[in-house]
C-alpha cells in the first residue's frame, strides 16, 4: 500500500483494529523488520509500519533525505488512514523521525518509545564520521554494508544471528548509493531535540542495549531525566539490533507501554 508525498512513493502496510502504534525502522531498513512486532502487538492495537523514504520500497525525496520531511512523509501516511493520535516506535534513524514527528505533530502523540535512539544532534566528530562514511560508501557500498551490520550486534550474537544478518545484508544491498548518501546527510543535518523530551506530556519509553556501540549507555541515562514520564528498559548481552537480539523481551515491553500509554490496563 502506498501514498503520495511530495509526488513521491511512501509504502505502508496496517493491520489491526483500535488504537495506533507507528513502528519506524532504522537506517539501511525497512518496515519488513517489524513482521513478528506487528502479528504480535494487532492483537490489541492498529499497527501501522512504514518505508521511509529512500529506503524498501518508499522513494527518496531528493539528496538529502531531512528527518523533519520524513516526519512529515509519516503525517502524510498517517492523514491517509484519518488516524488521530499515535504511539511512535522508532529503532534508531526511526526514533530521530519520532522525535521530529513528536515535534511537529505533538497534539498526535500518544506516546514514543526510543529503541536504540536518542534526541541529541550529531556532535562536530559525529559529523566527520558521516562524512567519512559517505566517502566509503562513494568507494564501495557493498564493503560498506558488509563491515556495518554485523557490527550492530552485540559480538556473541553475531554467530548466533548469521543467516538473519545476511539477510539484513541482503536487503542493504537493494538500496542505491544515493539513496544511503541521502539518509547519512539527514541524520547529519538533524536538530537537536532534547526541548522535545523536555516539553512532552505523552511517555517516553527508552529501550537500550548494554553493549551498543552506536548509543552509548551513558548517553541514553543522560536523557531519561529528560521527560516528565520516562521508562528505561536496559538490555543484557544486546548491541543496537534489540528488535532482534532481545525480540521477546522488546516485543512485550511496547505491547506493555502501549497499553499503559492508551490505558488498557
Amino acid at each position: 500500500m502506498r501514498v503520495l508525498y511530495q509526488n513521491k512513493k511512501i509504502s505502508y502496510f496496517e493491520k489491526g483494529k483500535g488504537d495506533t502504534i507507528v513502528l519506524l525502522h532504522g537506517f539501511l531498513e525497512n518496515k519488513s523488520i517489524w513482521e513478528n512486532f506487528v502479528n504480535e502487538l494487532a492483537k490489541d492495537f492498529h499497527v501501522v509500519t512504514i518505508d521511509l523514504p529512500g529506503h524498501g520500497v518508499s522513494e527518496s525525496l531528493g539528496p538529502v533525505n531531512e528527518i523533519s520531511a520524513m516526519a512529515d512523509a509519516v503525517n502524510t501516511v498517517l492523514q491517509y488512514l484519518r488516524v488521530s493520535k499515535a504511539i511512535m516506535v522508532g529503532h534508531s534513524m526511526g526514533g530521530y523521525v519520532s522525535l521530529a514527528f513528536a515535534e511537529l505533530f505533538q497534539k498526535k502523540t500518544a506516546g514514543v518509545v526510543l529503541f536504540h535512539s536518542h534526541a541529541s544532534a550529531d556532535t562536530p566528530d559525529a559529523k566527520k564520521n558521516r562524512e567519512r562514511t559517505i566517502e566509503l560508501i562513494r568507494e564501495s557500498r557493498v564493503e560498506f554494508i558488509g563491515r556495518f551490520i554485523p557490527d550492530l550486534f552485540a559480538a556473541p550474537n553475531r554467530k548466533r544471528f548469521a543467516d538473519r544478518i545476511e539477510e539484513l545484508k541482503k536487503e542493504a544491498h537493494s538500496i542505491s548509493k544515493e539513496n544511503i548518501i541521502s539518509a547519512l546527510r539527514g541524520m547529519r543535518d538533524r536538530r537537536d531535540r532534547l526541548m522535545v523530551l523536555r516539553q512532552s506530556d505523552y511517555p517516553v519509553l527508552f529501550i537500550g542495549g548494554r553493549q551498543d556501540k552506536r548509543i552509548p549507555v551513558d548517553k541514553l541515562l543522560a536523557q531519561v531525566k529528560e521527560p516528565s514520564h520516562s521508562e528505561l528498559l536496559l538490555l543484557q548481552h544486546t548491541g543496537h539490533m534489540g528488535w532482534l537480539e532481545q525480540e521477546k523481551i522488546t516485543m512485550d515491553a511496547i505491547h506493555s507501554f502501549a497499553k499503559r500509554t492508551y490505558g488498557k490496563y
